[in-house]
Parts: structure tokens; C-alpha cells; sequence
């Protein structure tokens, strides 16, 4: 079991540990509700340090990023990022992924910590252009401070114009003290914030920093829980849960990402799931009545056929209704739909609801 730079003092904060794709990660501190609704009110720190990190450098690191990534990031400018996922050679999901252009022939690729070797493995296999690849996973470390009070609480960290970093795009700049940190607004919440990168010599005092800085706008650490619960209200897809090596990405709603101006891993068979269509599609689902829907609860129609499973359930904090996402066939998939889940011995009533749950 790994631990981040940050453990010991995570539990010093009481943090509540438990194993997490190989990294001993605090779920919670006071609780999901409270840290919940702390991150939608106001600021909170989350420790993603176990997120891996790949640095892809050289003439042709645009020909390799290209090759591997279900985006364009012949798109991206220096200073951008990009949301896309690994395909792999049977029309289903590697990961999903950002991609950074930190500049001309250097980008950087973060991914999830259960996938790093695997992601690792995978882009290296594809690299017969030789560029240059470089495993930072196990050197640097990631803070993500969101929530609406997120730029007013940091401001006097940086010499940057945090309201001026737009979603989706980031700076490599002074931060908390520490030089060349990146500031990315790429949180998976919602609310808001920022990413910061930084190495894991330097963490211990940017955490510090701003939970100094943030102490009059109600700052709190947030455990792995209370993120769960954050990126299901928005929608976002969770590795392992709703996408993984067996699904399309048009069953999961990513044709978004994929963009079919340049070939890719096994982009002719993708390019089938566009044209033909799909046999199930992932939706949202809010529960009719008080009931929480659960990851492998059952989904099914009204005269008790099974439709699916359920991926990703809980109880919303924001909202206090169940809600959840899960395959369905397409014909159920309208926004509208009657669905019931199977919770126990009870058929609960759902209905199907456009993305995301939580509007601000």
C-alpha cells in the first residue's frame, strides 16, 4: 500500500483511511454531507496525489498523444487542456484521461491511479515513433481546491489572475511560495477551483499555505467520499464503474472526445459504433420515491425485464434524492423514461433525467 506525501498528516486531521486503487486515501474527515456541501458552499482541499502523471516530450510527442488519445490535441494551444480516454483495440476504454500542452513538442498526461501501469503499458506499446516518455506518477503530487470561493481564498497565494484561468485551461506559475506549479482549472466537481501540481517536496508546504490562506472562507479537507459524490451529481463518467475496457464510447456518451480528423488505436471499428449505432446507452436516473440506488442494483422495465445495471448510486447531498447512472437500451434512454430498480425485493420507480443532476 502506497501513501502520499500527505498521509500523516491526513491523520492527524482524524481522516478516516482506507485503501484505494493501491494508495492509502482519506475517504472522510467529518463526514460526506458536511464536506459535501462544503465543497458546493464554499472551498475544500482534496488530496489526489495518487493520480498518475505522464510527460510526453520530443518532435513527435504531438504523433504519439495523437495515435493513443480519442481527442484532437492538435487543438490544443500552449496553455490548454483537454478531456479525452485511451481506446483500446476492441472498441472499449484503457482510461479516460487530460491531456496539457505545457509547450511546443511537451504534453502531459494525467490519468487514473488504479491504471497507471496499465495506461503506461499501453501508450508505450504504441510509441514506434520513439518519443520521449517520462513516468512522473511517483515524484509529484496533485491538490484539487474547489468550490465557489475557491479563486477569493487563493488569490493572495499566487501572482496570477486566478478569475482569469478559464475551465479547461491552465498556468505554470508561482503558487503558495513554490515556482512553476501548475494552476489548472480542472476540477471534477462543479463548484469550481483549481488542480496544483506540484512536486512532493513541495506539497507539505502548499497545503499548509492554503489552508492558511483559506481559513476565513470556511476551508476544509475533503476525503475521497465526498468526491464520489461531487463528480456523480455532475454526471462525469468513474473509471471502473461506468467506462471501462468493455465499453463503447458511444454507449457512454463520449463521442464528444472522439474526433475522427486523424486515425487513432482501432478508430475504424469506433467510427462502426458511430455510424451503426448502439445497443445501450448510459443515462441518469433520479428516484422517484426515497430509496438509494446502489452500483450493481438491477435495472428494469415494468413488466420486470432486465434492462441493465446500475454503475454509479447514491443519496445526493445537494439535492437529498437517489440518484444514479446505469446502461439501458436506447429506446429507455429519453429523458422521461420510466425505469425501476431493484433495491432488495422492492421494484423502486426512476426516472430517466438529462445530465447533470446538480444545476447550479
Amino acid at each position: 500500500m502506497k501513501n502520499t506525501t500527505l498521509t500523516t498528516i491526513h491523520e492527524s486531521l482524524g481522516a478516516k483511511m482506507v485503501p484505494f486503487a493501491g494508495f492509502n486515501m482519506p475517504v472522510q474527515y467529518e463526514g460526506v454531507n458536511i464536506e459535501h456541501q462544503n465543497v458546493r458552499d464554499h472551498v475544500g482541499v482534496f488530496d489526489v496525489s495518487h493520480m498518475g502523471e505522464f510527460l510526453i516530450s520530443g518532435p513527435t510527442a504531438l504523433e504519439l498523444v495523437q495515435r493513443v488519445s480519442s481527442n484532437d490535441a492538435s487543438k490544443l494551444t500552449i496553455g490548454r487542456a483537454q478531456y479525452a480516454y485511451l481506446p483500446n483495440e476492441t472498441g472499449g476504454i484503457v482510461d479516460d484521461m487530460i491531456v496539457y500542452k505545457i509547450k511546443e513538442e511537451q504534453y502531459l498526461l494525467v490519468v487514473n491511479a488504479s491504471n497507471i501501469d496499465k495506461d503506461w503499458e499501453h501508450i508505450s506499446k504504441h510509441n514506434i515513433m520513439n518519443a520521449e516518455m517520462k513516468n512522473l506518477s511517483d515524484d509529484y503530487s496533485l491538490l484539487a481546491i474547489q468550490g465557489p470561493k475557491a479563486v477569493e481564498a487563493m488569490q493572495s497565494l499566487t501572482s496570477v489572475d486566478l478569475s482569469a484561468i478559464k475551465f479547461y485551461h491552465f498556468e505554470v506559475a508561482d503558487f503558495a511560495g513554490v515556482e512553476h506549479v501548475i494552476i489548472s482549472a480542472t476540477g471534477y466537481t462543479g463548484s469550481g477551483g483549481f488542480e496544483i501540481y506540484c512536486k512532493n517536496t513541495e506539497v507539505k508546504q502548499i497545503w499548509n499555505k492554503v489552508f492558511e490562506a483559506g481559513a476565513s472562507f470556511n476551508i476544509k479537507p475533503i476525503g475521497l467520499a465526498a468526491r464520489d459524490t461531487l463528480r456523480l451529481e455532475m454526471g462525469y463518467c468513474l473509471y471502473g464503474n461506468d467506462i471501462d475496457e468493455t465499453t463503447s464510447p458511444f454507449e457512454a456518451g463520449l463521442g464528444w472526445v472522439t474526433k475522427f480528423t486523424k486515425p487513432f488505436v482501432n478508430y475504424e471499428q469506433l467510427q462502426q459504433h458511430k455510424e451503426k449505432g448502439v445497443d445501450r446507452k448510459l443515462v441518469g436516473f433520479e428516484m422517484d420515491d426515497r430509496a438509494i440506488p446502489r452500483g450493481g442494483y438491477e435495472i428494469k422495465d415494468s413488466n420486470q425485464q432486465d434492462l441493465g445495471i446500475v454503475t454509479s448510486g447514491t443519496m445526493s447531498p445537494s439535492m437529498a434524492r437517489g440518484i444514479g447512472m446505469g446502461y439501458v437500451p436506447p429506446v429507455f434512454a429519453t429523458p422521461g423514461s420510466k425505469i425501476y430498480i431493484q433495491i432488495r425485493k422492492k421494484l423502486m420507480p426512476a426516472t430517466v433525467v438529462k445530465l447533470p443532476f446538480y444545476k447550479k
